[in-house]
């Protein structure tokens, strides 16, 4: 029996993989939508077999490496993620024979973690930010090229620069969306991450049609939504271009979880919070003007998001019947108001002030709290190496004077602020994390050295 996309019987569930002949569903929002004549409809993605649009350049970029002979029998994949990708390339990798490593950061959400594993995929946790970071001497896409250039029999797609991610978009999401809107979409709008959906899509769009305008939204910096980039991370990946998109707008992590929460309980819409975050930019840039048809990219839905979900809307979960309450403490609620705060300019230091004042006679005091193997990879000369978990047996390690300046260094800066409250309960009065920790350093293009003295 044949794939039969009417009767919606497949031979295997690749089968099931959209296409223009068998779209994900469009569907118009009714209720958060506040114009009068403009009608937005979303794409809901979670509609692909493996839970979300990654699916579309998992498929599109296997197809390619087999094509091109890179990805044979006994090849295994490495491919740093923040979760989704990593769904795709595990199921169809399942399906294929090829296994699969996917190294991320610690701080996806339990729940993508866990189903990686469950799915088959060789999990490594990485101190990373929330979408890999390009460039990070210690991050997940570091990693990943790493174990592709020593070990032979593994192989990395590399999402973040192969152009088979953008032409899987190209090749299916274009024409699913200029066929279901029956050529009249006017706006296409897209969460921005590895920016593949905008350049695919928007690329295909153009084609069609000059006059669509293709737009993109990004979190602010310090988000904790998995998948997208905020503007400094935008920087360093290769497939952004900006030059290609008609407008591009931030949205803060608040309204991105606010609005997925309004979608859920007024449209029924499970979306996920990169959903949220892509619907309020596009309701900014899109003119409430008649004949405006939008399409804005949903990327995968709620269920994934249970941690989040208890974070970001702690009243929503009721006690357990042990009597344990999901609403923090007042001492958690104290140390999270502690750890905000931290965020101001007398207790965090930029790398390029930091830079210049390790020029000066009265350089601060460096300690890199990472774990020792990290720290011998690279770190900044001059520092020294107390890791977090054992600062306090190293106590006397540290300057006498509470007066003496010290900055606490990590990989991203956000370890290194709890051991500035830590070092500040000890009584020093002078001490700061450095924002973005040593992955900001290597962007910002300043040295690093490694135990035996070279240059990195």
């Amino acid at each position: 029996m044949k794939n039969d996309h009417t009767l919606r019987v497949y031979e295997s569930i690749i089968g099931l993989l959209p296409s223009e002949e068998n779209p994900t569903p469009l569907v118009r929002l009714n209720r958060v939508v506040p114009f009068e004549h403009a009608r937005v409809f979303v794409k809901l993605e979670w509609y692909n077999p493996f839970g979300a649009v990654k699916d579309r350049i998992a498929a599109n970029m296997i197809r390619d490496a087999e094509e091109s002979g890179t990805l044979t029998a006994g090849k295994k994949l490495v491919e740093p993620t923040s979760g989704n990708t990593g769904f795709g390339l595990a199921m169809i990798g399942n399906i294929k024979g090829y296994g699969l490593r996917t190294p991320l950061s610690s701080a996806i959400p339990l729940e993508k973690r866990t189903v990686l594993r469950f799915f088959g995929s060789d999990v490594v946790e990485m101190d990373d930010t929330l979408c890999p970071a390009p460039g990070a001497p210690e991050g997940a896409i570091a990693s990943a090229m790493e174990t592709a250039k020593t070990q032979p029999d593994y192989v990395m797609l590399n999402q973040y620069r192969n152009e088979a991610n953008p032409g899987s978009h190209y090749r299916t999401t274009g024409p699913e969306i200029w066929k279901q809107t029956e050529g009249k979409i006017t706006h296409f709008v897209a969460g921005l991450g590895t920016c593949g959906t905008i350049n695919g899509t928007g690329k295909f769009l153009k084609e069609q049609s000059r006059d669509i305008k293709v737009m993109g939204v990004y979190p602010e910096e310090g988000h904790d939504i998995p998948g997208v980039r905020g503007l400094r991370q935008l920087a360093q990946t290769e497939l952004y271009r900006p030059d290609e998109y008609d407008q591009t707008i931030e949205v803060t992590n608040r309204e991105s979880f606010d609005m997925c929460l309004r979608l859920n309980r007024e449209d029924s819409i499970i979306a996920g919070p990169s959903s949220g975050m892509a619907l309020v930019g596009a309701l900014r840039m899109i003119p409430d003007e008649p004949g405006t048809i939008a399409v804005v990219i949903f990327p995968d839905n709620i269920f994934k998001y249970a941690s989040s979900i208890q974070r970001h809307f702690p009243y929503i979960c009721p006690p357990s019947d042990k009597g344990d309450s999901a609403e923090p403490s007042a001492g958690d609620q104290v140390l999270a108001a502690m750890m905000e705060n931290l965020k101001n300019k007398y207790d965090t230091i930029k790398v390029d002030d930091l830079n210049r004042a390790l020029q000066e006679p009265d350089k601060p005091l460096l300690v890199d709290i990472r774990p020792p193997d990290y720290y011998a990879k690279n770190h900044l000369a001059g520092s020294i190496n107390i890791p977090e978990d054992a600062l306090a047996e190293r106590v006397a390690e540290l300057p006498g004077d509470r007066d003496a300046p010290i900055v606490m260094l990590c990989g991203i800066g956000k370890f290194s602020k709890g051991t500035v409250l830590y070092m500040k309960s000890l009584g020093y009065r002078n001490v700061r994390s450095m924002k973005g920790g040593l992955n900001e350093w290597v962007r910002k293009g300043h040295p690093t050295e490694s135990t035996a003295g070279d240059e990195s």
